[in-house]
């Protein structure tokens, strides 16, 4: 037998695994790496995040990966960003390895999410002759396993395409693992690139939990910022868009895009809330020339208002019941949106996710770790993965 499938088969009898999940999203700021040990599976899963770190982007880089992420590229730069996102991450991964002071061989798996470059839920592409969803994510997981040689998971959004779904979001299997509660209903809110939440009430429904998208969270935030202020990657805290004025008829326009009306569960992506859909929204309502923190006071409200009109979609026949709304990813850090959002759903309580046991900016690498630990254990509901051996 081929040794490293021998290993595979040692790792997933064992008891427990030590994994390092892998998450760089749409804000595309670096690689979140985090080392996790999984003991068990399924409804006895207990996770111990044992290190972690984020791992910055060069600016040069984190420009060609925006610059991939276009309607129109070069082929050979897609193959090339390909193997070069795999290395990086691979590289990344052997610098926190040392100065975890862990060796490789104590490493069970890596699980990679990769660089999604381009989501195309059927909804959003509109091809007639492709009534199917379609994603795309960078960063092979052959080339992880060779490089540092663990065993690897990686191109988790394909199977959920294959079986029709819509390949994200992927959070709510591993949301339902972690954090599900028997006394309190739960709304996990991601604000990244792109905001979503999963739902986990207190009693929970049969079936997989609600997990859907609710539209821009940091990209235009961040796109705005990066454009009119020189040197910043983002709004800290929100100071700049805290200082500016929301511009009702430009949030109107931004808000009547058919996405928010949209049934849930739902995805999107930068794709179609890139700056182009700002710049539309700007010259239909004349507010080409609006001060930068008016237009990122606009965004905040936006992003609040899209997370808020999904929340009451969940609920559009009942009074909407109390939940803890526990909140990470970078928008985590914005006061300036963390205050709209109170204001739009008073009748939550905020927490960060840290309170659960899990640092915010961590979450996401966490829950890909667990996705490879169901995968490699055996669990036949959440099955997600290509498997890569060194």
């Amino acid at each position: 037998m081929n040794p490293y499938l021998a290993r595979l088969v040692a790792v997933a009898q064992q008891p427990g695994r030590r994994i390092i999940g892998l998450m760089s999203g749409t804000s595309l700021d670096g690689l979140d790496v985090a080392l996790c040990h999984c003991e068990g599976h399924g409804a006895g899963l207990q996770t111990t995040l044992e290190h972690f770190a984020t791992l910055p982007y060069s600016a040069e880089f984190q420009q060609r990966l925006r610059a991939i992420s276009q309607p129109t590229v070069a082929l050979q730069d897609v193959a090339i960003l390909n193997a070069e996102v795999a290395r990086q991450h691979a590289e990344m991964v052997l610098v926190c390895l040392q100065s975890w002071h862990v060796a490789a061989a104590e490493v069970d798996l890596i699980a990679s999410h990769g660089q999604t470059i381009w989501h195309a839920p059927r909804h959003q592409h509109q091809q007639a002759d492709f009534p199917y969803h379609a994603t795309l994510q960078i960063g092979d997981g052959d080339h992880l396993a060779a490089l540092t040689g663990i065993i690897t998971v990686a191109d988790f959004r394909q199977k959920h395409v294959a079986h029709g779904l819509e390949g994200a979001p992927l959070a709510g299997y591993a949301d339902q693992l972690l954090f599900a509660s028997p006394t309190e209903n739960r709304l996990l809110l991601n604000l990244g690139g792109i905001a979503n939440f999963t739902y986990l009430p207190a009693q929970p429904a049969a079936g997989p939990p609600l997990t859907t998208d609710t539209g821009p969270g940091n990209t235009l935030l961040d796109a705005v910022t990066r454009q009119h202020f020189p040197g910043r990657e983002y709004d800290e805290n929100g100071a700049i868009a805290a200082s500016g004025t929301v511009h009702p008829a430009l949030l109107r326009e931004l808000l009547n895009h058919p996405f928010f009306a949209a049934p849930l569960p739902k995805t999107t992506g930068p794709e179609l809330f890139a700056p182009a859909y700002l710049h539309e929204a700007q010259l239909v309502t004349g507010t080409s020339t609006l001060p930068p923190a008016d237009v990122l006071a606009t965004l905040v409200e936006l992003t609040a208002t899209g997370v808020a009109t999904a929340v009451q979609q969940c609920f559009p026949s009942t009074e909407q019941p109390a939940a803890t709304c526990y909140v990470s990813g970078g928008g985590s850090h914005n006061g300036a949106l963390l205050q709209a959002l109170e204001r739009h759903l008073p009748d939550a309580r905020f927490a960060p996710i840290d309170a659960l046991g899990i640092p915010a900016d961590a979450k996401e690498a966490v829950l890909f770790a667990v996705l490879a630990n169901e995968t490699i254990a055996g669990n036949p509901d959440i099955s997600l993965g290509k498997i890569c051996l060194p």
